[in-house]
C-alpha cells in the first residue's frame, strides 16, 4: 500500500515559524502578508515595499528567508493559497476568539486551529531528522526530557509512553534539577528539550549543557531559528499559531504531541518484540484495577 502524501506546508505556517528571527523591516513585510495575502499577491514588489515602509532588497531577503527564489514566487504561492479558500487566512485558520463568540463558535475555532496545526506540522516535519531522533532514543543509555509549563505535561506523556515499552526516561521541569541531570549525561545519552517558543531558558540551559557533555540533543519547537533549535543536534519543528486567550496554546501542545507520538511509535517499531512484551506485561499488571460491569 502506497503512503498517503502529506499536504504541503502552508506559506502562513512558514512565515509564523520565522517571525522571531526576522529583522524589523522583514517583520513588517510578514505582518502585511499575513494581514492580506490576496492584496500582496496582486501587488508589485515596489507597492509592497512602500506599504511596509521598507526597501526592495528587504522584500527580496524576506522571500529568500522563506526558501523562495524571489518576489515572483511569493506572489504565485500567495495566489495559489488564497485561491483555495474564499475566507481570509485569519478567519480560515480560526486564530481569533472574540468576547461575544458563542461556545459553538469557540469550538469550531479551536477545531480549525488545531487541525491546521497538525496538518502543517506533519507537512513541515523533517522525516530524516525524525528518524535520527528515533534511532538516538532507541539506542540511548539515558533519556532526559526538559520542559516547563504546558510543554511539561507533553514531556511527561512521552516519558510514560516510553516507560510502557521498557525505555526509561526522566522529565525535568525545575531548572536546577535539570541542570544537575544534564551534567551527568554523556556520549550515548539523549537530551530532549521541548519549548514552543524555543526561547525558554529553563529548557535551553540543560540542553546546551547536555550537548557539551557529549549527549545527542533534540529540540522540539515551533521556531526553527530559535536559540533552542540552534543549540540542538536534531531539530523537530511544529507549526502552530497563537489563538486569543490561549497562552500556552493548546494547538501548540497538540502539534508537539503528534511529534512525540511519532517518536514513541518509531522507537516501538525499532524493537517491536521487546516493546510488545513490555506493553503486555504492564497491561497485565494493572488489569485487576479495572472496574468491570
Amino acid at each position: 500500500m502506497s503512503a498517503v502524501a502529506s499536504p504541503p506546508p502552508s506559506l502562513e505556517a512558514r512565515i509564523h515559524g520565522l517571525l522571531p528571527a526576522l529583522s524589523p523591516a522583514q517583520a513588517r513585510i510578514a505582518a502585511e502578508v499575513l494581514r492580506d495575502p490576496a492584496a500582496v499577491a496582486g501587488s508589485t514588489i515596489g507597492q509592497l515595499a512602500a506599504r511596509c515602509g521598507t526597501s526592495l532588497p528587504s522584500v527580496t531577503r524576506f522571500c529568500l528567508a522563506l526558501g523562495l527564489s524571489g518576489y515572483a514566487e511569493l506572489r504565485l504561492a500567495l495566489a495559489a493559497e488564497t485561491g483555495r479558500t474564499s475566507l481570509s487566512w485569519e478567519r480560515g485558520t480560526g486564530s481569533e476568539v472574540g468576547p461575544d463568540d458563542s461556545l459553538d463558535d469557540v469550538l469550531r475555532t479551536l477545531l480549525r486551529a488545531d487541525t491546521r496545526a497538525l496538518e502543517d506540522t506533519v507537512a513541515t516535519l523533517d522525516v530524516d531528522a525524525l528518524g535520527r531522533a528515533v534511532r538516538a532514543i532507541s539506542d540511548a543509555r539515558r533519556i532526559d526530557l526538559y520542559a516547563v509549563a504546558g510543554s511539561a505535561a507533553v514531556a511527561e506523556d512521552l516519558r510514560l509512553r516510553l516507560h510502557r515499552i521498557g525505555r526509561g526516561a526522566s522529565t525535568w521541569s525545575d531548572v536546577h534539577t535539570a541542570l544537575a541531570s544534564s551534567a551527568l549525561l554523556g556520549s550515548g545519552d539523549v537530551a530532549i528539550g521541548i519549548s514552543h517558543s524555543g526561547e525558554t531558558i529553563e529548557v535551553l540551559e540543560p540542553v546546551v549543557r547536555a550537548g557539551r557533555q557529549g549527549a545527542t540533543t533534540v529540540a522540539i519547537t515551533n521556531y526553527p531559528r530559535s536559540p533552542l533549535a540552534r543549540a540542538a543536534d536534531i531539530v523537530l519543528v511544529t507549526a502552530a499559531r497563537d489563538v486569543t486567550f490561549r497562552t500556552g496554546d493548546l494547538a501548540g501542545r497538540h502539534a508537539q504531541m503528534i511529534v512525540l507520538d511519532a517518536l514513541y511509535l518509531g522507537v516501538a517499531q525499532r524493537d517491536y518484540p521487546l516493546a510488545e512484551q513490555a506493553f503486555d506485561a504492564t497491561a497485565e499488571a494493572v488489569a485487576d484495577h479495572r472496574q468491570r460491569s
